[in-house]
């Protein structure tokens, strides 16, 4: 076999982060623990396979590059201000708590200032994975403490971004030393030949991250979206997701070379400015699969680097850190939310969710080891911290909520969709006789808008959040969810309901939902799109009453509009009758077109 420690790296690696992964999710924990543990397997401290910790750190750069654009394709400013008054001073409030402690426990141990200050940040923020999935299962994203809960998560983002821009030159400023190779941010030549001091270096990085930051929002915010436009219209999907990538790897390199900022604010700010554009959405659907992939390498490195021998060899700061990330946090946070006025069930809430930590901290630990401000000792230490309190994170919202039940009117809030595997039960609808739409794209606003027209009932089942909110100003009774939960269509009333129209394009999906409708319901009448005759057959075989063949209606309303020959004949729309057999579902369908898949 030939030597191929790259191949081998990403093969196994990614084998096995999808083994522990899938364990993980079968024990209801965070993926996330599973792929540190897939790394910790094919590190150096565990016995078998090593992999390349060399290649595995440059692939998590990569990493790095793509989960902070997706932070940025995200950043939502307007949800921020809607909650700033708490989320800006009660977050800062908060992380300068945790880095307080964090510091102290460092002291403790004999480090320097410096490296409980990092020490202390990497304690102090909260993984986003963790969080939004976890407000997400409980449904509390659109109610007060969840809003609360995100806007205090990005101000955190914010000021970790910010750490990661000073820590390397606070470095060089305490050493005397450049920085390695490997840390994206660091003093530049001009830093490295002048004694400028300490606030002479923060001067003049801060100096260059606002002429970044400058260049960005001036040029960026203009040229970035119009080239994404560009891209989209010329209607190669390939080219749509390369240009993507284009703009997050281009920006942040170039925010490297030119401006000495790091990898990880540049393509922060790349996705930032291309969530601007009305194709974010699209950009973040065609990159997830690459950015999933990366990131989960990014923790397998990560994972790498954990020693599990420090759980026995340094037990207390072991527990010590654990209390900071499970007690000091939460008791801060709590204390905050409640000094600002607000009831038992937001503080418990935000306590709940801030009570691990993920991304963030590895990150920091990573730099300030590179650095050399943290000892190896500390980031194993918050690496363990992390798996640990990711672990317990399900536990902290189950007191959380036993403390202070979620108000019948939170309850009552519609919410995005939460995954399938979720164990919140979606608050039926009181409606009967209406009609269910499944989907509010493209087809489903058309259809949204005559059923309104017509003065009939219906209710929207959505599991994507713009469409969903969309449907809620145009005066539609929403229902967050995926609709293939068997749940989602039982609180629906399905069994009382008039008439289902499936407005989705995902064909495999669309299936689910028809089946599990015609077994609640027999009479009901079901009307579904198609995009293939096969789909057609696939989708009146599970119970579907009429199909539409879109292909076909878009033929017939050329021929119509050119009034050429029988309009009726030619290319009829309607599925056969329901056979008495299904049929298997049918191949994957992906659009046609880059910008076709905006919003269907």
């Amino acid at each position: 076999m030939h030597h191929a420690p790259l191949l081998a790296t990403i093969c196994v690696g990614l084998v096995l982060a999808f083994f522990f992964g899938a364990i993980a999710h079968r024990l209801k924990i965070s993926p996330l623990v599973g792929y540190l543990l897939a790394g910790a397997a094919v590190g150096p401290f565990t016995p078998g396979f090593v992999a390349d910790q060399g290649l595995a750190n440059q692939l998590a750069e990569v990493g790095v590059i793509l989960l902070m654009f997706g932070v940025g394709l995200h950043f939502s400013i307007k949800d921020l201000l809607s909650v700033r008054l708490i989320a800006v001073p009660g977050a800062v409030a908060q992380i300068a708590v945790a880095t307080l402690l964090g510091l102290s426990l460092a002291l403790l141990a004999g480090w320097s200032v410096a490296g409980g200050v990092v020490f202390g940040l990497a304690l102090s923020v909260a993984s986003t994975v963790v969080l939004l999935r976890a407000i997400q299962e409980r449904r509390l994203v659109e109610t007060e403490r969840g809003r609360i809960a995100v806007g205090w998560l990005i101000v955190e983002d914010l000021v970790m971004v910010f750490a990661l821009v000073l820590i390397p030159v606070i470095a060089h400023a305490v050493q005397g030393t450049e920085v390695t190779e490997h840390v994206e941010v660091g003093a530049g030549p001009l830093v490295t030949h002048l004694d400028l001091g300490l606030w002479g270096m923060l001067v003049l990085t801060l100096g260059k991250v606002v002429a970044f930051v400058a260049l960005m929002l001036v040029v960026g915010r203009r040229v970035i979206p119009r080239l994404l436009h560009w891209v989209a219209h010329t209607g190669s999907r390939e080219l749509f997701r390369l240009s993507v990538l284009a703009i997050a790897l281009g920006v942040a390199y170039g925010a490297t070379a030119l401006f000495d900022v790091s990898f990880a604010l540049g393509a922060f700010f790349a996705g930032m400015i291309l969530n601007e554009s009305p194709l974010s959405q699209r950009a973040a659907q065609e990159t997830l699969p690459l950015r999933d992939a990366f990131a989960v390498l990014f923790f397998i490195s990560v994972g790498m680097l954990f020693d599990p021998a420090i759980v026995v060899e340094a037990p207390y700061p072991f527990l010590g850190t654990l209390l900071i990330i499970l007690v000091g946090k939460s008791i801060a946070a709590y204390v905050i939310v409640r000094a600002f006025g607000r009831p038992v069930s937001t503080a418990c809430t935000i306590s709940a969710s801030l009570a691990q930590i993920g991304e963030f901290s590895f990150i920091l630990a990573t730099l300030g080891v590179q650095t050399g401000l943290l000892p190896e000792m500390g980031r194993d230490l918050i690496l363990a911290g992390a798996i640990i309190s990711i672990l317990l994170n399900p536990f902290a919202f189950a007191l959380s909520d036993r403390v202070a039940p979620v108000e019948p009117e939170e309850r009552r809030a519609p919410t995005p969709a939460a995954p399938p595997q979720s164990r919140a039960v979606p608050t039926p609808t009181d409606l009967s006789g209406h009609t269910v739409l499944v989907g509010y794209g493209r087809v489903g606003r058309v259809v949204g808008s005559g059923l309104r027209d017509a003065a009939e009932p219906f209710l929207v089942i959505e599991d994507r959040d713009e469409p969903a909110a969309l449907a809620r100003r145009d005066g539609a009774e929403v229902m967050s969810g995926n609709a293939a939960d068997p749940r989602v269509l039982e609180a629906a009333n399905l069994a009382n309901a008039r008439r289902l129209f499936v407005a989705i394009a995902q064909s495999f999906e669309a299936g689910q939902v028809v089946e599990q409708a015609r077994r609640a319901n027999p009479t009901l009448e079901i009307l579904a799109r198609a995009h293939s005759d096969a789909e057609l057959e696939y989708l009146a075989g599970l119970g579907a009453s009429e199909t539409i063949l879109g292909e076909r209606e878009i033929a017939r309303a050329m021929l119509r509009h050119a009034g050429v020959g029988d309009v009726e004949a030619a290319a009829p729309v309607l599925a056969p009758q329901v056979p008495a057999a299904p049929v298997a579902p049918p191949p994957a369908r992906e659009p046609d077109r880059a910008c076709d898949g905006v919003s269907t």
